[in-house]
């Protein structure tokens, strides 16, 4: 089965939900002018928009997201929707998004004055905040009365979190601003966690293992990643435990265990804190979509 919900939040401003469950390839078709700005964000599955007449194709892979931009042209949606897929799709005209960040239209490229007139096409990755946010306004399932007040909040928290600048970004003493080196280092910190998940190190056996004192791996962690280092894994636990929800293959009390909770009751109250909802209630809400 295939669902797609478009909801007008403002005259200028449409969040479009897709799910594809059916088997089959989805086209989706949209016309959209040269004045917006297209947000679209690749929950499960993968698709692939197609430009110029089929001349020009742009994949997008699971837990990607892609930005489209161009004040010189009408870029309309051709979208070749995978079997098994779901994407959420944010269309805004650029004077509704300068409105929501014109003090910092600087660091937003389609917004800094001597860019504002060129295209701009970007993908990256969704982080697991994100993911949270886009699995809510997916699973939506509170009264039809609040839907689209729930959706705006939903996409303001999103939009947020997809242009979030950590705070010093631009200080020049920042220690990360040209060291590669370093930034490496906090990667490989973040892989040892994800690793490590169930049983994560201390910060101080993590900073050791990396090379760096435990000053400079917080410092970095926040400023690569925007979070706390543990702030960062419990969100990827949470959306890590919400894929294995999903594959039905594991019960609530497992899918705790595999994520480091030695008692259910514990996972479920950092579940509900995460999602606000508990994961027995989650998975209700997917067998009744």
């Amino acid at each position: 089965m295939s669902t797609q919900e478009d909801v007008i939040l403002e005259d200028d401003f449409i969040c479009i939900r897709l799910k594809n469950e059916s088997d089959n390839l989805q086209i989706v078709t949209k016309d959209v002018g040269n004045e917006v700005l297209q947000f679209h964000f690749m929950l499960k599955g993968s698709s692939k928009f197609i430009f110029n007449n089929g001349s020009y194709a742009m994949p997008v892979n699971e837990e990607n997201s892609l930005t489209l931009y161009n004040p010189q042209k009408n870029l309309p949606i051709y979208l070749e929707l995978q079997p098994h897929s779901w994407i959420i799709s944010i269309i805004i005209s650029i004077k509704k998004f300068h409105s929501l960040f014109s003090t910092e239209a600087e660091f937003i490229p389609f917004l800094n004055k001597d860019t504002i007139n060129r295209k701009h096409y970007a993908q990256n990755g969704i982080t697991p905040s994100m993911a949270v946010v886009l699995y809510q306004i997916m699973n939506f399932n509170l009264h039809s009365s609040v839907k689209k007040l729930y959706y705006k909040a939903k996409v303001y928290e999103l939009l947020s979190l997809l242009f979030n600048k950590p705070e010093g970004e631009e200080d020049e003493s920042c220690p990360f601003k040209t060291d590669e080196e370093e930034i490496m280092k906090i990667k490989q910190a973040k892989d040892i966690l994800i690793k490590n998940m169930a049983e994560p190190p201390t910060l101080q056996k993590l900073a050791d293992e990396i090379g760096l004192n435990i000053k400079k791996l917080k410092q970095g962690f926040k400023q690569v990643y925007g979070d706390t280092v543990y702030g960062f894994l419990f969100d990827y636990k949470m959306e890590y435990a919400r894929k294995l929800l999903d594959s039905g293959t594991y019960n609530v009390n497992e899918v705790g265990i595999r994520i480091g909770y030695s008692t259910a009751s514990h996972f479920i109250a950092a579940f509900k804190k995460k999602f606000g909802t508990t994961p027995k209630k989650y998975l209700m809400s997917l067998t009744a979509n």
